[in-house]
């Protein structure tokens, strides 16, 4: 979702009237003299602000965005169910959290809100998945588009048609992984744990905690399994977990899972296979580490691979 360096360069060069390369040469003596505590992406940014540049007003497009922006403004469709999720701060103090994709015809990006009377535009109806809204002095963390209580948000009168659904994913080295990317690995699986079981909630899917359901009451729960595997490619190892049906990608049936020496045997045929690993990586506070949520498993074609190594 978040690119282009080269597009940012550009952007800046049409601005000043200065050339790409001189930009380029300005990012990289600011890349040195900073030691390689900032990106290259957030070096331009500087560097655009010594020029007196700024994009705050400026209206982007998805494919614009860069990690660590501030004062974004962009208009979009929404492309995904609003998701409300209830927390507790540190203070003990209640709040809401609202989650979705806003997408337009470059890319799209997920979105969160954090301010309750924002939220309450979805929860009241007056904003809903499938509208064009505008979004302003929103921020990008983690390659998601926040917005704060200084953010704004309203319906847009544009009609968005043409927008790009398809998630995009970014093909990453593990020792490049942080959390909130939808990432593509090309990876070996180097070990495989036994699987985990869970219950759950038949109508929401969530933890059925002694068949009772915390949204639902007293439920029929459903059993499923979670499985635990790490991934290997050479520059570091991540965990990745695959829950109930996603287990099925690796041909591992509800037999195999329930059954000791049929998981043994099935086991031995997984590990040492190399594929490209797609999902989510997300932050397990539990032991410190950047986990990948696996959602889809692609075998490797090496024609495809071939071609696209020299390209």
């Amino acid at each position: 979702m978040l690119y282009n360096y080269n597009q940012l360069i550009d952007k800046i060069s049409k601005a000043s009237g200065l050339t790409v390369n001189d930009i380029d040469r300005r990012v990289e003596a600011k890349c040195a003299k900073l030691s390689g505590l900032i990106s290259k992406e957030g070096a331009a940014q500087i560097v655009a602000s010594e020029l007196g540049i700024s994009f705050e007003k400026e209206k982007m497009k998805v494919a614009e965005l860069l990690g660590g922006m501030r004062k974004v403004n962009i208009t979009g469709k929404v492309i995904q169910e609003p998701m409300i999720r209830e927390f507790t701060t540190k203070a003990g103090v209640k709040s809401k959290v609202l989650s979705t994709t806003l997408a337009d015809e470059t890319g799209n990006v997920r979105t969160v809100l954090w301010d309750t009377n924002h939220i309450k535009l979805f929860e009241d109806g007056k904003l809903k998945n499938g509208d064009s809204i505008e979004v302003g002095n929103a921020s990008i963390r983690n390659d998601e588009l926040h917005l704060g209580s200084f953010s704004e948000i309203k319906i847009s009168k544009e009609i968005m048609e043409n927008v790009i659904t398809e998630k995009r994913l970014h093909e990453k080295k593990i020792s490049e992984l942080k959390s909130g990317d939808n990432a593509r690995l090309r990876a070996v699986i180097v070990q495989v744990f036994e699987p985990r079981f869970f219950e759950t909630c038949p109508e929401c899917n969530k933890k059925a905690v002694e068949s009772r359901c915390a949204e639902h009451g007293e439920v029929m729960p459903v059993r499923k399994a979670v499985l635990s595997i790490v991934l290997d490619d050479g520059t570091e190892s991540v965990r990745g977990a695959m829950f109930g049906d996603q287990i099925k990608i690796l041909n591992l049936t509800n037999d195999d899972l329930a059954s000791e020496e049929l998981f043994t045997l099935k086991k031995r045929e997984i590990l040492g296979k190399e594929a490209f690993f797609i999902g989510n990586v997300r932050a397990n506070k539990v032991f410190n580490t950047t986990d990948l949520v696996i959602n889809e498993i692609e075998e490797i074609n090496l024609d495809n691979l071939i071609q696209s190594l020299k390209s």
